[in-house]
């Protein structure tokens, strides 16, 4: 990996190829990688790459992992990840659950918790929530690392060590950058609240916030969705000038899965075809959400794309019929009332056919590669949906024409819980140059 994703030859940079060095270390998992590998894939010189590598040590962040043999000369010691350096919790703030999760760098979840919320029921009842359930996952999955004398109400997230923060994810419109909530759909009453700054004040820690898409779009990103780092979920339907120099130029998603559209096309044939870099750094997809709203998530060249003003992915208030049902928004004939609608009434293959037409529109938008569907709604009957919309994506493709197929359907690896553990990644990305986090 070269060129633009290579190593950056300035000393202002160094973070830059430490992430990237963190990145090859941790998708090569247990098994490790050498250091000739990752001055090969990095762009940076061994040298580079022995100051990152000693330094990761040092901070325990990296360790040997044994040693490899070699084409001559001494085996090579190769090095991994420790995912224990260092944790990160997300919680998922949905219209009535709170679902929270503890991961280490792996993104592995070390502790959870569920419990019923009003989203409604105002901001300092919810603030209680989600204070005491950091505090119950830090006790749980850290408390070995807390001083005896730290263990007190409040202070818990502040005195573990390896905790790097708190992300929150939850209905939009938000904004992102300063972590202020717009009128949520339903919820005007959160119009302007500064959900970061309170919860950072309360707990002490460093606070993240997002639309519950984004989210979950991030964490499917750095585990590889629908590349080649996951597997995928599917129902088949340095040098000179600076430390870290270059050189001259230079879900885990594990789960049963659905994937429907493309059965005689390149783009649908799976590992082979062209959606199979969707995910990785140079592809892209739409996360689409269905649980108690509609939403979508938007990632192109592996990172999520969120808008000017961090609003992109308001899928659910396009308006497909016009003079149709009223919306919780204010309008009428949006996609998202005219699914759930079908879905309270039972009619799931009209809520798939309506949530196909929004993913055509999509797809024809913005020329994505892939379409994942999650959400509880979606995790309730995945084949429904997922064989649903890609029923209208493989209509829209033949009607087009073209030799590429149909844009594949699938469903999210990451399961009910894919929020919760994507916030948490809205820490722990960064770190690996996977997002900005802030």
């Amino acid at each position: 990996m070269r060129g633009a994703a290579g190593g950056a030859n300035l000393l202002a940079l160094r973070s830059h190829n430490t992430a990237l060095v963190l990145d090859l270390l941790r998708t090569a998992g247990g098994a490790g990688i050498s250091r000739l590998e990752l001055a090969e894939r990095t762009g940076l010189t061994p040298q580079a790459v022995s100051k990152i590598t000693a330094r990761l040590r040092g901070e325990g962040l990296a360790a040997e992992a044994g040693r490899r043999a070699s084409t001559g000369g001494k085996p090579r010691t190769v090095l991994r990840l420790v995912p224990g350096a260092g944790h990160a919790l997300g919680v998922h703030l949905d219209r009535d659950e709170l679902r929270a999760v503890l991961v280490d760098l792996d993104g592995t979840v070390v502790a959870e918790r569920r419990a019923p919320l009003d989203l409604g029921a105002g901001a300092e009842t919810v603030l209680e929530m989600v204070a005491r359930a950091a505090e119950e996952l830090a006790a749980e999955g850290l408390g070995h690392l807390v001083a005896e004398g730290a263990r007190v109400p409040g202070a818990a997230l502040a005195a573990a060590p390896t905790l790097l923060g708190l992300g929150v994810a939850l209905p939009g419109p938000l904004d992102h950058v300063r972590g202020v909530l717009h009128r949520i759909t339903g919820f005007p009453g959160w119009d302007g609240y500064p959900l970061r700054e309170a919860l950072e004040r309360r707990l002490g820690v460093p606070v993240v916030v997002d639309k519950d898409t984004n989210a979950a779009a991030l964490g499917l990103a750095v585990g590889g969705a629908g590349g080649e780092e996951g597997s995928g979920a599917r129902v088949e339907a340095g040098g000179a000038g600076g430390e870290e120099g270059s050189k001259a130029g230079g879900e885990e998603g594990s789960g049963a899965g659905v994937e429907a559209g493309g059965a005689g096309g390149q783009r649908g044939s799976g590992a082979g075809g062209e959606a199979a870099g969707a995910g990785a750094r140079g592809g892209s997809f739409a996360y689409l959400h269905l649980g108690t709203g509609l939403g979508a998530g938007l990632v192109f060249g592996g990172g999520v794309h969120r808008g000017a003003r961090t609003g992109a992915g308001e899928f659910g208030h396009q308006v497909v019929q016009l003079d149709g049902p009223p919306c919780t928004c204010g309008a009428r004939g949006c996609i998202e009332a005219l699914c759930l609608a079908a879905v309270a009434r039972g009619d799931l293959a009209e809520a798939a056919r309506v949530l196909g037409t929004g993913a055509a529109n999509l797809v024809g938008l913005l020329d994505i590669d892939l379409v994942l569907l999650g959400g509880r709604t979606v995790a309730a009957a995945p084949e429904a949906f997922v064989h649903g919309v890609g029923a209208v994506l493989d209509a829209r493709a033949r009607r087009e024409g073209g030799h590429d197929g149909p844009v594949p359907v699938r469903l999210a690896p990451a399961g009910t819980r894919g929020v919760a553990e994507g916030a948490a990644q809205l820490l722990l990305a960064p770190l690996f140059g996977r997002g900005d986090g802030g």
